[in-house]
């Protein structure tokens, strides 16, 4: 049977029109997706910018149902599911771009970085910290770290957080040594606490070596000296205090007081003592002062002196109670040191600089904040 040409000829041109008009409806079917998408993705961010939270969710969603492939409608669908709590549907949203096999390494870096912050914000701090390390070696490391840093320091697991904070000063991130003090300082504490000494006394050298002039190893230092009846070390060591951070010595100022009267050398640590209270007055400074001055009208002296030019409720309540100690007790001073007691309770505390978290001791991590070093080292009457 013989092929005839005619029939080649004219169906080569039929199929190039063929195939020219489906190329042209599937070009303008993207087109009209490619419009569409972009347009219900700028309506979510006005209701974003509106406020209209809900509304932004529901555009989003919908960007995301006609876009499926597009990462960045699911970030933005992801970290509104969690600045509104909603922390499980977020978790689902960057666990699906985890998922796909397609999803570029940095944005795979992007959606593990986000399930990481969607695991801390709900709590889940063990999936969270294993989250984190999956990020070393990426562009979110150094967030990373620090966030793990927190985590770890929060979880009250010192030994990691030492470890972590040393690899951020190795890779020049800044200094942590004071970190690392608080985390040594931490350990010493727990150590004491389960009656392993030789630990503790290891943990606060550690300490001391990591931060020389911080505040803490040498307060912890010079208490546990002088817990061991070593007076005269602990006056050594606060004698440290003194010289590298002398508004920390409000803190152990009747300990320190204490300590000199049991070494003996109170004259000699009273006038260090009012060396400080004069560059700095503060009521623990002048209840250690006037603990150490053998003179009882010299002591009344002091506090009146005191409460002239600085008065407040604490000090009023340190005269009182001086006066109790010197004179018979009666029902009407016995009742006003109790009315000066309780107007002065609120005064007599420390506020976190960060948050402003009250409290009647001093803490060296904010209970509300969890930053360190936040505590003013003066009660709120003295400031």
């Amino acid at each position: 049977m013989d092929f005839d040409l005619q029939w080649l000829l004219w169906a080569l041109p039929l199929a190039f029109a063929l195939g020219w008009l489906a190329s042209r409806v599937d070009l303008r079917q993207w087109k009209r997706e490619q419009t569409d998408s972009p347009k219900v993705y700028y309506k979510g961010l006005n209701l974003l910018l509106n406020e209209q939270q809900d509304k932004a969710i529901d555009a989003f969603i919908e960007a995301v149902q006609q876009d499926p492939d597009t990462s960045d409608l699911h970030f933005a669908l992801g970290n509104l599911f969690r600045r509104r709590g909603e922390y499980e549907r977020a978790v689902r949203v960057h666990e699906h771009l985890l998922q796909r096999a397609d999803l570029p390494k940095a944005e795979r870096a992007r959606a593990q970085h986000a399930l990481a912050q969607d695991y801390l914000k709900a709590g889940l701090f063990d999936r969270a910290e294993s989250a984190y390390r999956a990020l070393e070696g990426t562009a979110f490391a150094t967030e990373a770290r620090l966030a793990l840093l927190g985590l770890l320091e929060r979880s009250r697991e010192w030994n990691a957080a030492i470890d972590v904070a040393h690899r951020l000063e190795a890779t020049g991130t800044g200094s942590f040594a004071s970190h690392i003090a608080h985390c040594w300082c931490e350990l010493a504490l727990e150590a004491d606490a389960a009656g392993h000494a030789d630990a503790a006394d290891a943990a606060v050298q550690a300490a001391r070596d990591a931060a020389p002039q911080a505040p803490r190893p040498l307060v912890l230092a010079g208490q546990r000296a002088a817990a061991r009846g070593q007076h005269a070390q602990a006056l050594e060591l606060w004698g440290q205090l003194i010289a590298a951070q002398p508004a920390f010595v409000n803190l152990v100022a009747r300990e320190y007081a204490q300590s000199a009267i049991a070494a003996g050398t109170g004259a000699a640590a009273r006038d260090r003592l009012v060396a400080l209270y004069r560059r700095a007055p503060t009521v623990d400074l002048l209840e250690a002062i006037v603990q150490l001055e053998p003179d009882a009208g010299a002591r009344r002296a002091r506090l009146f002196e005191h409460l002239r030019a600085h008065p407040s409720l604490s000090a009023a309540q340190v005269l009182l109670a001086a006066d109790a100690k010197e004179a018979p007790d009666g029902s009407e001073p016995r009742i006003l040191r109790d009315a000066v007691h309780r107007a002065a309770g609120p005064l007599h505390r420390y506020r976190c600089a960060a948050c402003g978290f009250e409290a009647e001791h001093y803490f060296w991590q904010c209970p509300g904040c969890l930053n360190w070093d936040t505590y003013p080292p003066h009660r709120l009457d003295d400031q």
